[in-house]
């Protein structure tokens, strides 16, 4: 690998001046449109794709995929030392006169041929649940949002970092040269989500991922001004390419090439985006199937779109659902979020096996970290704080084990009790269904060999099929 601004001639770009580019086209036809100077991927992949499912803000565990029936004998109670140990509080409990176990208001039910518990709201989750690998023994780090979610996306709590879908952008390329290799779609209110969390941190712009919007243009500014007509646009494209390959000449400044695909890439999603983000040509029986209305800019909607772009060939799409940040008033709070989420999840599930893709499509749905089994009492409504000892996430199809849960929480869904699952061996894991070992996809950067499970992360083999 080589460091940025430093040595621009990389392999890449010597057989692409030499040879009158004839090493190039070699290159290109092993590597397709991807930049890691290694061939990848390692080793035959499971998966071709993933689609992010992530519930922005941490649902609670308890109240979704880890049932506790045991805290209702400590329901009102100071929860045990032993237990609570050492781990630090937010600002937002620690001031509380008493720390009580709260129980859950929620009932849970036996679904599947393995009888995996879920919360009785996830009716339409329940049908598919033989296709869901449960995870409920994922740990984290950080105990606020946003470096939360940094950690989850990057590896790292400091931003600065690729996400993970910038990461599998520079090591396996694109399989559709007229759309981007990393998509971001976001819903509901709540919880900030700030571009940074798909950001190419050091890796070269082209990786970066790019938010479509829900409602008007996908991409702010598609559409040609008055009076321009595509021809005309085209050719003010090609013009400003070739002054900027007359200054990659000049200085040899990687990033420029970089700047060249992004114009030429942005002319050519001009044709190939707005017919992917019309949901109307859908047929009334998909669009009931996901509870999507075209036009609107819902979570069931870019559920559909989701399914439309992994068919286009996108590599990674990140949906973020905000709203599960439920400081307040938990037991009325979190049927309205997973009334939001079931029905398009499940049905996304469905579509992809229906369609031949669900085996080469990795769905994950969670958040950054889970919630406490003690109350936050800030209002007269109990509701759960931040919790990143232990959290429960769901993983389907590209290679996972289905209708099984893997790792088990202690009897407050406080502590893990079996198998824990750090957040670098869930991206090991995702690393490794897409062919690639986590410990070989690298960049120097600053004299360093960086990667997305810094120095850390094991592949959770128990949940592979």
């Amino acid at each position: 690998m080589i460091e940025p601004h430093q040595d621009p001639l990389t392999r890449r770009r010597f057989l692409t001046r030499g040879s009158a580019g004839i090493g190039a086209a070699a290159l290109a036809s092993l590597l397709r449109d991807g930049s890691a100077d290694e061939l990848l991927p390692h080793f035959a992949p499971k998966a071709k794709r993933v689609i992010y499912l992530h519930m922005s803000g941490g649902p609670s565990q308890i109240e979704t995929f880890d049932p506790k029936p045991q805290l209702e004998k400590w329901h009102g109670k100071e929860i045990p030392p032993t237990v609570r140990g050492k781990q630090r509080l937010t600002t937002m409990t620690r001031t509380q006169a008493k720390i009580l176990v709260a129980k859950s208001e929620h009932k849970f039910m036996q679904v599947g041929d393995a009888g995996l518990e879920m919360n009785v709201l996830f009716k339409e989750t329940a049908k598919v649940v033989d296709e869901l690998c449960f995870i409920r023994s994922l740990s984290t780090e950080p105990i606020n949002h946003d470096p939360a979610v940094t950690f989850l996306q990057t590896g790292s709590l400091l931003s600065g970092r690729p996400s993970m879908g910038s990461w599998l952008s520079y090591g396996l390329g694109s399989e559709n040269a007229n759309l981007p290799t990393f998509l971001v779609l976001l819903s509901g209110g709540g919880q900030p989500v700030p571009s940074r969390y798909w950001h190419n941190g050091f890796l070269p712009s082209k990786h970066q991922g790019v938010q479509f919007q829900s409602k008007g243009d996908p991409v702010l500014y598609l559409s040609n001004p008055q009076g321009i007509s595509h021809e005309n646009r085209g050719k003010m494209i090609e013009r400003i390419s070739e002054l900027n390959r007359l200054r990659h000449l000049q200085v040899g400044d990687p990033e420029i090439e970089a700047r060249i695909d992004a114009f030429q890439l942005a002319y050519r999603m001009q044709t190939s985006v707005p017919d992917l983000m019309d949901i109307s040509r859908e047929s009334p029986a998909t669009l009931e199937a996901y509870g999507a209305k075209p036009g609107g800019g819902s979570f069931a909607n870019n559920c559909l779109l989701a399914r439309r772009l992994a068919e286009a060939g996108v590599r990674f799409i990140q949906l973020y659902d905000r709203g599960w940040d439920h400081h307040d008033n938990i037991t009325k709070n979190i049927p309205g979020k997973i009334n939001t989420v079931d029905k398009a999840s499940a049905a996304l599930i469905r579509d992809l096996k229906q369609r031949g893709m669900l085996e080469e499509t990795l769905v994950i749905w969670g958040g950054e970290f889970g919630r406490t089994a003690y109350a936050q009492t800030r209002s007269k409504a109990f509701g759960r704080d931040h919790h990143p000892r232990c959290f429960s996430i769901w993983m389907a199809g590209g290679g996972i084990k289905g209708g099984i849960v893997h790792g088990e929480t202690d009897d407050f869904s406080y502590n893990v009790a079996r198998d824990k699952v750090h957040i670098h061996d869930l991206q090991a894991t995702i690393l490794h269904l897409l062919g690639i070992d986590h410990e070989h996809l690298t960049f120097r950067f600053k004299g360093r060999d960086f990667r997305l499970t810094d120095v850390h992360g094991k592949v959770v083999h128990q949940v592979l099929a």
